[in-house]
Protein backbone atom coordinates (compact mmCIF):
# COMPACT_ATOMS: atom_id res chain seq x y z
CA UNK A 1 0.00 0.00 0.00
CA UNK A 2 1.32 3.43 -1.02
CA UNK A 3 0.87 6.62 1.21
CA UNK A 4 -1.09 8.15 -1.92
CA UNK A 5 -3.86 4.96 -1.92
CA UNK A 6 -7.30 5.83 -1.29
CA UNK A 7 -8.31 2.66 1.38
CA UNK A 8 -11.16 1.36 2.78
CA UNK A 9 -11.89 -0.82 5.46
CA UNK A 10 -14.61 -3.09 5.01
CA UNK A 11 -15.38 -5.51 8.33
CA UNK A 12 -17.56 -8.06 9.02
CA UNK A 13 -17.81 -8.19 12.95
CA UNK A 14 -19.34 -11.37 13.80
CA UNK A 15 -16.99 -13.10 11.58
CA UNK A 16 -13.80 -10.89 12.63
CA UNK A 17 -14.72 -11.53 16.56
CA UNK A 18 -14.51 -15.71 15.73
CA UNK A 19 -11.63 -15.25 14.15
CA UNK A 20 -9.86 -13.40 16.33
CA UNK A 21 -11.29 -15.19 19.81
CA UNK A 22 -9.76 -18.74 18.17
CA UNK A 23 -6.72 -16.94 17.77
CA UNK A 24 -7.26 -15.85 21.26
CA UNK A 25 -6.88 -12.13 21.59
CA UNK A 26 -9.12 -9.07 20.95
CA UNK A 27 -9.31 -6.12 18.86
CA UNK A 28 -8.19 -2.85 19.85
CA UNK A 29 -10.03 -0.65 17.20
CA UNK A 30 -8.16 2.48 17.82
CA UNK A 31 -5.07 0.94 17.31
CA UNK A 32 -6.36 -0.91 14.24
CA UNK A 33 -7.44 2.22 12.58
CA UNK A 34 -3.98 3.48 13.12
CA UNK A 35 -2.38 0.85 11.33
CA UNK A 36 -4.31 1.38 8.14
CA UNK A 37 -4.39 5.04 8.55
CA UNK A 38 -0.28 4.78 8.63
CA UNK A 39 -0.47 2.86 5.45
CA UNK A 40 -2.47 4.96 3.28
CA UNK A 41 -5.10 8.01 2.80
CA UNK A 42 -8.21 6.04 4.60
CA UNK A 43 -11.42 7.36 3.69
CA UNK A 44 -13.98 5.06 5.43
CA UNK A 45 -13.95 2.22 7.72
CA UNK A 46 -17.09 0.25 7.69
CA UNK A 47 -18.18 -2.27 10.72
CA UNK A 48 -20.82 -4.57 10.07
CA UNK A 49 -23.32 -6.51 12.72
CA UNK A 50 -26.43 -7.88 13.38
CA UNK A 51 -28.22 -6.59 16.59
CA UNK A 52 -30.88 -9.16 18.76
CA UNK A 53 -33.50 -6.14 19.35
CA UNK A 54 -35.40 -7.39 21.94
CA UNK A 55 -32.50 -8.09 24.37
CA UNK A 56 -32.86 -6.17 27.50
CA UNK A 57 -28.79 -5.48 27.64
CA UNK A 58 -26.67 -6.51 24.02
CA UNK A 59 -22.93 -7.26 25.35
CA UNK A 60 -21.93 -5.65 21.66
CA UNK A 61 -24.36 -2.20 22.11
CA UNK A 62 -21.29 -1.19 23.75
CA UNK A 63 -18.59 -1.29 21.14
CA UNK A 64 -21.21 -0.29 18.39
CA UNK A 65 -21.39 3.02 20.39
CA UNK A 66 -18.05 3.44 20.73
CA UNK A 67 -16.75 2.70 17.16
CA UNK A 68 -19.86 5.18 16.20
CA UNK A 69 -18.38 8.16 17.68
CA UNK A 70 -14.50 7.18 17.14
CA UNK A 71 -13.76 7.21 13.08
CA UNK A 72 -16.36 4.07 12.02
CA UNK A 73 -19.16 3.65 10.28
CA UNK A 74 -21.21 1.19 11.72
CA UNK A 75 -23.96 -0.37 9.36
CA UNK A 76 -26.81 -2.73 11.76
CA UNK A 77 -29.55 -4.42 11.15
CA UNK A 78 -31.97 -6.77 13.33
CA UNK A 79 -31.61 -10.60 13.82
CA UNK A 80 -34.53 -12.42 12.50
CA UNK A 81 -35.59 -15.53 14.51
CA UNK A 82 -36.79 -19.02 12.45
CA UNK A 83 -37.52 -22.60 13.22
CA UNK A 84 -35.51 -24.92 11.33
CA UNK A 85 -36.78 -28.15 9.49
CA UNK A 86 -36.45 -30.23 12.91
CA UNK A 87 -38.10 -27.69 14.61
CA UNK A 88 -35.01 -25.78 16.41
CA UNK A 89 -35.59 -22.15 17.00
CA UNK A 90 -32.50 -20.49 15.45
CA UNK A 91 -31.10 -16.79 15.10
CA UNK A 92 -30.15 -15.46 11.50
CA UNK A 93 -28.08 -12.04 10.72
CA UNK A 94 -26.44 -12.21 7.82
CA UNK A 95 -25.03 -8.74 6.71
CA UNK A 96 -23.32 -10.12 3.46
CA UNK A 97 -25.75 -7.79 1.08
CA UNK A 98 -25.13 -4.59 2.95
CA UNK A 99 -21.42 -4.97 2.82
CA UNK A 100 -21.40 -5.71 -0.69
CA UNK A 101 -24.23 -2.97 -1.67
CA UNK A 102 -21.25 -0.17 0.34
CA UNK A 103 -18.42 -1.58 -1.36
CA UNK A 104 -19.45 -1.96 -4.96
CA UNK A 105 -20.92 1.98 -4.53
CA UNK A 106 -17.62 3.07 -3.25
CA UNK A 107 -15.24 1.07 -5.57
CA UNK A 108 -15.33 4.14 -8.08
CA UNK A 109 -13.72 6.63 -5.79
CA UNK A 110 -11.22 4.22 -4.08
CA UNK A 111 -8.07 2.14 -4.65
CA UNK A 112 -7.93 -0.37 -2.35
CA UNK A 113 -10.21 -2.44 -0.08
CA UNK A 114 -9.52 -3.90 2.73
CA UNK A 115 -11.81 -6.83 3.89
CA UNK A 116 -11.92 -7.98 6.99
CA UNK A 117 -13.55 -11.65 6.67
CA UNK A 118 -12.89 -15.21 5.74
CA UNK A 119 -16.31 -15.70 4.28
CA UNK A 120 -16.24 -17.77 0.40
CA UNK A 121 -19.59 -16.28 0.33
CA UNK A 122 -17.67 -12.70 -0.99
CA UNK A 123 -15.59 -14.55 -3.75
CA UNK A 124 -17.87 -12.69 -6.25
CA UNK A 125 -17.60 -9.05 -4.34
CA UNK A 126 -13.66 -9.52 -4.58
CA UNK A 127 -14.28 -10.54 -8.26
CA UNK A 128 -16.33 -7.39 -9.46
CA UNK A 129 -14.39 -4.75 -7.37
CA UNK A 130 -11.13 -6.00 -9.16
CA UNK A 131 -13.11 -5.41 -12.29
CA UNK A 132 -13.27 -1.72 -11.90
CA UNK A 133 -9.87 -1.60 -10.79
CA UNK A 134 -9.61 -2.25 -7.11
CA UNK A 135 -7.32 -3.99 -5.51
CA UNK A 136 -8.97 -6.33 -2.46
CA UNK A 137 -6.53 -7.47 0.42
CA UNK A 138 -8.61 -9.97 2.36
CA UNK A 139 -7.58 -10.14 6.41
CA UNK A 140 -8.86 -13.07 8.14
CA UNK A 141 -6.31 -16.20 9.34
CA UNK A 142 -4.79 -19.61 8.27
CA UNK A 143 -3.10 -19.83 11.92
CA UNK A 144 -5.93 -22.18 13.14
CA UNK A 145 -7.14 -25.62 12.35
CA UNK A 146 -9.25 -25.77 10.14
CA UNK A 147 -8.36 -22.21 8.68
CA UNK A 148 -10.54 -19.57 8.99
CA UNK A 149 -10.80 -17.97 5.82
CA UNK A 150 -12.27 -19.97 2.29
CA UNK A 151 -9.79 -21.15 0.15
CA UNK A 152 -11.61 -19.59 -2.64
CA UNK A 153 -11.90 -16.21 -1.09
CA UNK A 154 -7.87 -16.28 -0.54
CA UNK A 155 -7.32 -16.97 -3.93
CA UNK A 156 -9.34 -14.28 -5.14
CA UNK A 157 -7.91 -11.58 -3.37
CA UNK A 158 -4.85 -9.67 -4.89
CA UNK A 159 -3.08 -9.86 -1.43
CA UNK A 160 -3.71 -12.48 1.90
CA UNK A 161 -3.10 -10.97 5.54
CA UNK A 162 -3.07 -13.23 8.49
CA UNK A 163 -4.06 -11.16 11.10
CA UNK A 164 -2.17 -13.21 13.48
CA UNK A 165 0.61 -11.78 11.89
CA UNK A 166 -0.99 -8.08 13.10
CA UNK A 167 -1.66 -9.42 16.82
CA UNK A 168 1.33 -6.84 18.25
CA UNK A 169 -0.07 -4.03 16.48
CA UNK A 170 -3.78 -4.47 17.15
CA UNK A 171 -4.48 -6.74 19.46
CA UNK A 172 -5.36 -6.79 23.02
CA UNK A 173 -5.40 -9.65 25.83
CA UNK A 174 -8.82 -11.10 25.93
CA UNK A 175 -7.76 -11.49 29.87
CA UNK A 176 -7.73 -7.11 29.78
CA UNK A 177 -11.43 -7.38 29.80
CA UNK A 178 -12.79 -5.75 32.80
CA UNK A 179 -9.25 -5.27 33.94
CA UNK A 180 -9.37 -2.52 37.14
CA UNK A 181 -11.87 -3.69 39.55
CA UNK A 182 -14.67 -1.06 37.66
CA UNK A 183 -18.51 -1.73 38.24
CA UNK A 184 -19.93 -4.67 35.56
CA UNK A 185 -23.22 -4.68 33.32
CA UNK A 186 -25.49 -7.86 32.90
CA UNK A 187 -22.97 -9.39 30.72
CA UNK A 188 -20.10 -9.18 32.98
CA UNK A 189 -18.38 -6.19 31.30
CA UNK A 190 -17.60 -2.93 32.50
CA UNK A 191 -19.69 0.31 32.69
CA UNK A 192 -18.60 3.67 31.38
CA UNK A 193 -15.76 5.24 28.83
CA UNK A 194 -13.15 4.26 31.15
CA UNK A 195 -14.19 0.58 30.41
CA UNK A 196 -15.05 1.05 27.21
CA UNK A 197 -11.56 1.93 26.31
CA UNK A 198 -10.05 -0.67 28.79
CA UNK A 199 -11.84 -3.38 25.83
CA UNK A 200 -11.53 -1.74 22.77
CA UNK A 201 -8.55 0.69 23.00
CA UNK A 202 -10.79 3.97 22.44
CA UNK A 203 -12.52 6.75 24.02
CA UNK A 204 -15.63 8.02 23.50
CA UNK A 205 -14.81 11.69 24.85
CA UNK A 206 -11.35 13.65 25.97
CA UNK A 207 -10.46 12.42 29.20
CA UNK A 208 -11.13 14.46 32.28
CA UNK A 209 -8.40 15.87 35.11
CA UNK A 210 -9.29 13.02 37.38
CA UNK A 211 -8.66 10.12 34.49
CA UNK A 212 -5.69 12.17 33.39
CA UNK A 213 -4.16 12.25 36.88
CA UNK A 214 -5.07 8.39 37.70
Amino acid sequence: MSDKEKIALFIDGANLYATTRTLGFDIDYKMLLKEFQSRGNLLRAFYYTAIVEDQEYSSIRPLIDWLDYNGYRVVTKPTKEFVDSSGRRKVKGNMDIELTIDALELAPYIDHVVLFSGDGDFRSLVEALQRRGVRVTVVSTISTQPSMVADELRRQADEFLDIATLEKKIGRDMADRGAGGAPRGAEGQPRGNVALERRYGIRQSPPTDEESET
